[in-house]
């Protein structure tokens, strides 16, 4: 036997207090019946009334209360295996670990954000494949196209800044990866999820992005930081922040979103910009048109369904429910 919502099996421990309960309360009107005069005159005096029908319908309520607590949590008994086709499409989410993405503008710093938002995605998605992406100065397919969201969030939750052996942000770069990722034999169900700060160096991006068009990927652009700009810190050893990064002219160095590469980048591929914000908007709107989205075929799934039961046990419930209103407590006369 399996169950459908296990988690409600824990109120059986409830059982035991309620028994608990019942004893306490016929202690108590025995301690009462007690002070008022002596138990046995008592007796007589109400010898209309039945202990046993009494005790029978308290067995009857917590019996019928068990039986309910066990429709709750969804008996199945027998199975049958069902072939299940999946839909979706192909997404492959870019996100920029360069040293940029460590400024704090917005908390608690770039990338941080960054794999927040991912990690909110792939919590969205039903039936589409996922990859992930990491590129700074060169690019790296960090997990290929997927099925499996618990192993992308996995691969996702070790990307840290430095990952990248070469610093720098080459959007253009990891634009053209992302073509490389995707299948050749098509020309659509393909979506990259760009989340950078949008500061390329000198990689072409839009040149990249006709590419990308040519093969029918749509890029959705997701904009990381703020346009007035913020240092980049160091980070010690220890976590904490030690210096911030200066040129050679030992300036400090002012990472700045670029929102007009970012959007310009969305509008060739039919995409959509947008700017990171502490809601996640953006990411609801992201999924709402790729669900629109005509769908591929991905995968044939054999699985197991279970036949709920639950009814047999609401049935026996109420028929205790009923027999312990229609006993009274009084004897028969």
């Amino acid at each position: 036997m399996n169950w459908g919502a296990p988690a409600y099996l824990n109120f059986l421990l409830l059982i035991p207090a309620l028994i608990v309960f019942f004893i306490f309360i016929g202690i108590q009107r025995r301690k009462k019946i007690e002070r008022f005069g002596d138990i046995r005159l008592v007796e007589k005096l109400s010898f209309s009334k039945s202990p046993a029908r009494e005790r029978s319908k308290k067995v009857l309520i917590v019996i019928a209360l068990s039986f309910l607590i066990l429709a709750l949590a969804r008996p199945q008994i027998g199975a049958k295996l069902t072939m299940a086709k999946r839909y979706g499409v192909d997404i492959l989410i870019a996100v920029d670990t360069s040293s940029s993405m460590l400024a704090q503008d917005i908390k608690p710093d770039r990338l941080e954000k960054a794999k927040l938002e991912i990690s909110s995605f792939i919590d969205k998605l039903k039936g589409d494949r996922v990859g992930i992406l990491t590129f700074a100065g060169d690019s790296f397919m960090q997990c290929p196209l997927t099925l499996d969201y618990g192993a992308a969030k996995m691969f996702l939750s070790v990307i840290e800044p430095g990952i990248m052996p070469k610093p720098g942000t080459a959007i253009g770069d990891a634009i053209s990866a992302a073509i490389r990722g995707f299948s050749k034999k098509e020309r659509k169900y393909k979506v990259m999820v760009l989340l950078t700060d949008g500061e390329d160096h000198d990689t072409n991006p839009i040149e990249a992005a006709n590419r990308a068009k040519k093969d029918g990927i749509i890029i959705y652009a997701i904009g990381i930081g703020t346009k007035k700009g913020e240092p980049i810190p160091i980070i010690g050893q220890a976590g904490n922040v030690s210096g911030y990064k200066k040129d050679n002219r030992g300036e400090v160095v002012m990472t700045k979103l670029d929102e007009e590469t970012l959007r310009k980048i969305a509008v060739i591929t039919g995409g959509k910009y947008y700017h990171a914000t502490a809601g996640e908007l953006e990411l609801d709107k992201i999924y709402d048109d790729i669900a629109r989205m005509e769908k591929k075929e991905l995968s044939d799934r054999l699985f197991t369904e279970y036949e709920d039961r639950f009814q047999y046990f609401l049935g026996v419930a109420f028929i205790l429910l009923c027999m312990e209103f229609m006993i009274g407590d009084r004897k028969r006369i």
